[in-house]
């Protein structure tokens, strides 16, 4: 909505005189939302974006041009962004019709040229763009895609924004190592798990983690077990069958710390220092 005012002016034999200010507002015809499919993301993952425009006017709406930020930001010493465009066809429906797929410019920002918006009728668009190192990281993280849409008919450019936030789950991998690699008869093995958590949030006794492994050949018993590098007992943290080989930890006796992020301020691309637990089994064949 823009507002306007307005004065006029009269001049007689020398003078002059002001009328009052009268002023007025110019109501949009057009609206725009914008949505996100998911309101989550992750590095390296794809988003969709949802784009529906409204045109309240009696005249059709033609030629637009939608510019999107794509995130933009204040970071390593200018602008980064954190979002990309896929490169995807940007599917287009007008009046709930589909419509032949536009194609867009890559930017930053991202420009998307003739929309058409019919009176009285809406038109969405649909696109995808990849998150990528500039997105932020950690339990309060969040990127904010706005949008403008100008072209005739429009008084004043009209906007619209979606944030979505980093998906603060836990996200754990695991690696085995065995060492030495070659061993003789009766001769005394070490398994080595190395637990990561690239998430942001840490994996507690309530996550439940389990850790199951049949070793072949099995351990003789008894066998030793450290957890960070400290002995862990037998008691409340495993069981261990020497006739199966099988090795299975007590629900939620294992915890893996979250990860921490930092920015680089050169650079304004974000780093992951996984949250690491190890725990090690040695054991004769």
């Amino acid at each position: 909505m823009a507002q306007f005012t307005n004065q006029a002016t009269m001049t007689y034999r020398g003078i002059t005189t002001n009328s009052n200010l009268v002023t007025g507002e110019i109501t949009q015809v057009l609206t725009a939302q914008k949505q996100a499919t998911s309101g989550l993301y992750r590095p390296g993952e794809i988003l969709t974006y949802v784009v529906s425009l409204q045109n309240a006017g009696a005249t059709d709406l033609t030629g637009l041009t939608i510019r999107d930020n794509l995130g933009t930001y204040a970071g390593g010493g200018g602008e980064v962004t954190p979002l990309a465009y896929t490169g995807d066809p940007v599917l287009y429906y007008v009046s709930g019709r589909p419509q032949a797929s536009l194609t867009a410019e890559a930017g930053p920002p991202m420009v998307i040229t003739g929309v058409r918006v019919p009176a009285g009728s809406e038109a969405v668009l649909v696109y995808r763009v990849r998150a990528n190192g500039y997105a932020p990281l950690g339990t309060e993280a969040e990127v904010t895609n706005s949008l403008e849409i100008t072209g005739d008919g429009l008084a004043n450019p009209v906007t619209a924004a979606e944030t979505v936030a980093a998906d603060p789950a836990a996200v754990l991998s695991i690696q085995k190592a065995l060492s030495p690699a070659t061993v003789v008869e009766n001769g005394e093995i070490t398994y080595t798990f190395t637990i990561q958590n690239t998430g942001a949030m840490a994996v507690d006794a309530a996550d439940a983690l389990v850790l199951r492994d049949t070793f072949n050949p099995a351990l003789e018993a008894p066998i030793a077990v450290s957890l960070n590098g400290t002995a862990w007992p037998q008691e409340g943290n495993y069981t261990y069958n020497a006739a199966t080989g099988e090795f299975v930890t007590t629900a939620g006796a294992i915890t893996v710390p979250a990860a921490t992020y930092t920015q680089d301020a050169a650079t304004g691309l974000w780093s992951v220092s996984p949250g690491v637990t190890t725990l090690t089994v040695r054991g004769t064949i």
